[in-house]
């Protein structure tokens, strides 16, 4: 089994160093010498066997459990050089071919979001502690890619500019009724109120950030502007404007992407626009990450552009602008995860030790997930027919230009979210 996991190593490092120390305390060194350093250990033979088994989902549980040890660097060195491998590097692994055409083949089982089950699996993620995402968001509680205009710019200055971008791209005016689907803790809805003047419904399927956002919005003496509902999509009434969706896709699941479309056209006006900003694959359709799937985001899955289009089409809208963000969420989870290590004895406080190696090892899986596997965020714009947007680009950065003027006025202080 040792000389399986070897082969194992060498097929997923070739750069950096890592030493791998066995249950049977046999000691390998992978890479070429260059930095990070990480040093590992199997604590147990069972462990041993199933990470050498099904790395995709054991190895994150091993880490877990306590079954893999990182001695020296951090779990986010170690996915640093084992997700930097190759695609021929990927396909040496002993039984990653026959798990990838399993996993294919029963994906949309998982993703069978109806009603009830689409709120189930909102509820394992997001009704978590609320205290827990303190710990590492912006105070507006922003929970998706930032976006850094700049080198260095700091994580709140970078979600500020991401409110802005989207606004823009929205086109909207004072007085316009705004969708929002997937409203989150209301940063996006409580923005495009009290910066850009508009009217906004905005819908979770997320108990606490329903009444969160709510009380936002009260305490910020914008309750006659924002109207906030638990609602699924497919039952949202009415016409709108505007229609915005940002880190939501993800959870609607490759089998009701046509649903989605079709009901973001039923419901925007003849000459609105819609904005959706999610996270896509760059490399074609996939599988989600099975770790991923059965302890973070249950249902999920991250289309690519190419199984979006057919759905976009067949609802009837006409594409206006794409534009992808490539390493922005990595930069954006980074940031989450250093804070989150920060503050990690008060997450232990609230959960326990297994639980913060679970979102130590999400941080970091994703944010190698972006720089390494082909991740990336984009938005798409969609209107109903020509016109409705301006022929060039030009147009965002001078709304970016008036919304940031808008701030700086002094428009009504936002409630931190969760004090």
């Amino acid at each position: 089994m040792d000389g399986l996991l070897r082969r194992m190593f060498e097929a997923m490092v070739t750069t950096g160093q890592l030493t791998v120390v066995t249950a049977r305390g046999r000691r390998y060194r992978f890479g070429d010498g260059t930095p990070p350093e990480v040093a590992i250990r199997f604590t147990s033979p069972g462990w041993q066997l199933a990470v050498l088994a099904d790395p995709e989902l054991k190895l994150g549980e091993a880490f877990m459990e306590g079954g893999l040890v990182v001695e020296t660097g951090s779990i986010a060195d170690l996915l640093a050089l084992t997700m930097a491998r190759s695609v021929a590097g990927e396909r040496r692994l002993p039984l990653a071919p026959l798990l990838a055409v399993a996993r294919r083949a029963v994906r949309r089982l998982g993703q069978a979001n109806w009603r009830r089950r689409a709120r189930a699996n909102v509820h394992h993620h997001y009704d978590l502690d609320d205290r827990l995402y303190s710990l590492f968001l912006d105070p507006d509680r922003q929970y998706s890619c930032a976006y850094f205009e700049m080198p260095g710019q700091s994580l709140e200055a970078a979600q500020l500019a991401k409110k802005r971008h989207i606004a823009a791209k929205l086109l909207v005016e004072p007085g316009q009724w705004v969708l929002d689907i997937g409203s989150g803790w209301g940063w996006l809805a409580l923005y495009l109120a009290s910066v850009a003047g508009a009217r906004v419904r905005g819908i979770t399927l997320s108990d606490h950030q329903f009444a969160i956002a709510r009380q936002r919005a009260a305490d910020s003496g914008l309750g006659e502007r924002i109207e906030f509902a638990l609602e699924d999509y497919r039952d949202t009434r009415g016409r709108f404007d505007r229609i915005v969706s940002v880190g939501m896709l993800e959870h609607v699941g490759i089998g009701y992407l046509p649903a989605f479309f079709a009901k973001a056209f039923e419901l925007l006006a003849e000459d609105g626009v819609c904005l959706v900003h999610a996270i896509g694959r760059s490399e074609g359709p996939g599988v989600t990450n099975p770790w991923i799937a059965k302890h973070i985001f249950p249902g999920v899955y991250v289309p690519a552009l190419s199984e979006l289009m057919p759905a976009v089409e067949r609802a009837g809208f006409l594409v206006a602008d794409i534009e992808i963000l490539r390493l922005h969420y990595a930069d954006t989870l980074k940031a989450w995860r250093e804070r989150f290590l920060a503050r990690r004895d008060e997450a232990r406080r609230l959960y326990d030790e297994r639980f913060c190696r679970m979102w130590e090892f999400y941080l970091a899986s994703c944010e190698m997930a972006f720089r390494h596997h082909g991740m990336m965020v984009f938005q798409i714009q969609l209107v109903k027919r020509e016109g409705v947007v301006p022929p060039t680009r030009r147009y965002i950065a001078d709304r970016e230009a008036r919304l940031s003027a808008a701030e700086r006025e002094g428009r009504p202080q936002l409630r931190l979210a969760g004090t």
